[in-house]
């Protein structure tokens, strides 16, 4: 197996280092930063999305530990470490919270110890692993969760790489059957829309130059990954919009073409 530095391709830009930059991160690199510059100047607005997803995430995580009563998190799909990570979003309400994350990207697993702390009640871990090898997931994930309770499973901005819609949907399905009544997902993905035509050309130009290449779904295709859990209000939307206070106008923020929803399995 190559050594964890020797896996890292400094030469070519990477989804997670770009989306680190666009949120004002450090772990990145020139081909990075120029990759997103040259995305930012196709789409304008796509720097935003990145924001918006972890706003997202934050308040999700947020509803699901004081609202819903869930202590047990699993993040695929992770990221480079940032400010409010899912645990310590979850933790501060929480202490007792548990989570694992899950990537397979050299740099995130270079930070992972970033993702390693907890409080003194709760715990995380960290497994290098690829989303679509469910069963490693979960005989991992059941070290650190008790997969008989509720787990909220976390998949922001991952299924976008897996192609083939028959195995994108199958996957989240296959984790979802695994876990118990209570449990729920939350879940975002890039969107192709008529009324955004500049993302699909900052999609293309990334395809063409950066790597993992990614998929864009419709709002109602990324709708079909919630098909047969029940899911919250209000529904697939704008992760920016997504139980967004609003504005002094009383406006919900811009949308972004990265749409989300958290559903919960009966």
């Amino acid at each position: 197996m190559p050594e964890q530095a020797d896996r890292i391709n400094t030469t070519q830009p990477h989804t997670a280092r770009i989306w680190n930059y666009w949120l004002g991160g450090k772990d990145n690199y020139p081909v990075d930063r120029a990759a997103g510059d040259h995305i930012r100047a196709l789409h304008p607005g796509i720097g935003d999305y990145a924001q918006a997803d972890r706003l997202f995430l934050g308040r999700a995580v947020r509803h699901l530990v004081a609202d819903r009563g869930i202590r047990q998190f699993l993040d695929i799909g992770t990221g480079l470490p940032t400010a409010d990570n899912t645990h310590e979003v979850a933790q501060r309400l929480a202490p007792e919270s548990r989570i694992v994350y899950v990537d397979n990207d050299p740099l995130v697993l270079a930070h992972a110890r970033a993702l390693l702390t907890s409080t003194p009640e709760g715990r995380t871990d960290y497994l290098d692993e690829d989303l679509r090898n469910v069963d490693v997931i979960l005989e991992h994930a059941a070290k650190t969760l008790d997969l008989s309770r509720p787990v909220a499973l976390v998949l922001l901005g991952v299924v976008i790489f897996i192609e083939d819609d028959d195995q994108a949907y199958g996957l989240v399905r296959r984790l979802m059957d695994a876990l118990p009544s209570g449990s729920h997902l939350v879940l975002s993905h890039t969107i192709t829309d008529p009324s955004m035509p500049d993302v699909d050309a900052a999609v293309a130009f990334w395809n063409e130059n950066g790597t993992p290449r990614l998929t864009q779904r419709t709002p109602a295709d990324v709708t079909r990954f919630f098909d047969g859990l029940e899911l919250l209000e209000p529904g697939v939307v704008s992760c920016s919009r997504w139980r967004a206070e609003p504005d002094g106008d009383g406006g919900l923020p811009d949308e972004v073409a990265m749409f989300s929803g958290v559903a919960r399995k009966a």
